[in-house]
């Protein structure tokens, strides 16, 4: 494969790098290149604020969300272009995770499902940052199974009325509407009594409680329904065919995340080089270069598995199973790293203060936010079973509850 651009990708890139030296908010690049994972570090300038004016200029100038068709808030551009702008944006791109559920995950979904005045009305606003969204799919009796959820959906007239609760929903609390997947009919198997909705989160009876992480932070929350009516006409697919719906954002959740998650490699080969240990430096001992040599060869991976995904996406086909690759690697990765890095500073990795700590505790970030990253998404295992399902073909899981009706499938309360 030939990586060097083409004249037409180096004119774009040339386009996109003069926009954004003429228009980034150059007094944030300190303060965002020290950002460690999980946290947004903006100077003192509010977070969200800071990530709205951005995503805002970048839309206004066509250059928000780029892929995706120019009356919908794009600019209907090629998935090369797309890698180049993330390319050249940078540390700035950093400003953009608050809108990465909309974008890479309830966008998708809306373009494929939504009625044409309902994607003029919503996916401009997603695109330039405006609106927020969330998607509402995880429930805790489920765990790792989403066909396994509970909340409610009832038809009474042209509306819905939705009891239930999600859990780890990501950024519901700054969210002015999300996509939201409910059981309608429980008397067919779990798989096939599902429909998709999207909903106004600020709806009466949607109540949002932030839950406290390890790490400090509250990126995710419990969402409960109590009688939240919703208009059919805010119905994403046939009624009961909810799964085929939530596979396309399953997908799309899949690439937006794994093609998003830092796998560390280069902050560890920074810290070993640097790092004294024993009057040398890190790097010198054969053991730290053979795990440096091991992670090259994963995160070389990674670049070529994604570059195969773009390919993909440039000849017009669906994201597919294969993007969970991306995802299961990237976070035991990281994980990993960080373990390692940690390891390395021996007592010194207590220090969680980054003008203190090696690495400006990157590493220490990187750890506490790690477990979550390998179950958002997709948890590890689930990851696998997929890989080995769908993309080597090897035999599915035995389950118990295969074609059941919901309503007989045997719970523990």
């Amino acid at each position: 494969m030939d990586f060097n651009d083409t004249p037409a990708e180096a004119a774009f890139r040339a386009e996109a790098r003069a926009w954004i030296q003429a228009n980034a908010p150059r007094q944030l690049f300190e303060a965002l290149s020290s950002s460690t994972f999980g946290g947004l570090n903006t100077g003192g300038e509010d977070p969200m604020q800071a990530a709205k004016s951005w995503q805002k200029k970048k839309a206004d100038a066509g250059w928000a969300c780029l892929l995706w068709p120019q009356e919908y808030g794009g600019r209907g551009a090629t998935p090369i272009q797309s890698v180049i702008w993330n390319q050249e944006e940078g540390v700035y791109g950093k400003l953009g995770g608050t809108f990465i559920i909309g974008q890479g995950m309830c966008g998708p979904t809306m373009m494929a499902y939504a009625s044409e005045e309902q994607k003029r009305r919503y996916l401009p606003k997603i695109a330039s940052g405006e609106e927020i969204w969330c998607q509402l799919f995880s429930e805790p009796h489920g765990g790792s199974d989403l066909a396994g959820l509970r909340t409610r959906a009832e038809k009474d007239g042209d509306e819905w009325v939705i009891n239930g609760q999600k859990i780890w929903t990501s950024g519901a609390q700054h969210s002015d509407y999300g996509i939201l997947i409910t059981r309608t009919d429980p008397t067919v198997a779990k798989h096939k009594g599902l429909t998709m909705f999207f909903l106004d989160m600020r709806s009466p009876g949607v109540d949002i409680r932030p839950i406290k992480q390890v790490n400090g932070q509250s990126g995710f929350n419990e969402v409960y329904f109590d009688n939240v009516r919703i208009p059919d006409a805010q119905r994403l697919g046939a009624v009961g065919d909810g799964w085929r719906v939530s596979l396309t954002t399953l997908m799309n959740e899949r690439l937006a995340i794994g093609g998003g998650i830092t796998t560390g490699f280069p902050d560890i080969h920074e810290l070993v080089s640097s790092l004294p240990i024993d009057r040398d430096t890190a790097i010198s001992d054969p053991a730290v270069r053979s795990k440096l040599a091991d992670w090259y060869c994963k995160a070389a991976g990674l670049r070529n598995t994604a570059s195969r995904a773009i390919s993909a996406l440039s000849r017009g086909e669906t994201p597919g199973p294969e993007n969970s690759i991306g995802k299961l690697v990237a976070g035991g990765m990281m994980q990993d790293i960080a373990k390692f890095a940690m390891d390395l500073q021996g007592f010194g990795a207590v220090v969680n203060d980054p003008a203190l700590s090696e690495g400006a505790a990157r590493f220490q970030a990187m750890l506490l936010r790690s477990p979550a990253v390998r179950i958002e998404g997709g948890t590890d295992q689930i990851l696998r079973n997929i890989i080995a399902e769908r993309v080597l073909g090897l035999p599915e899981d035995m389950r118990a509850d295969k074609g059941l009706p919901f309503n007989r499938i045997p719970t523990g309360n």
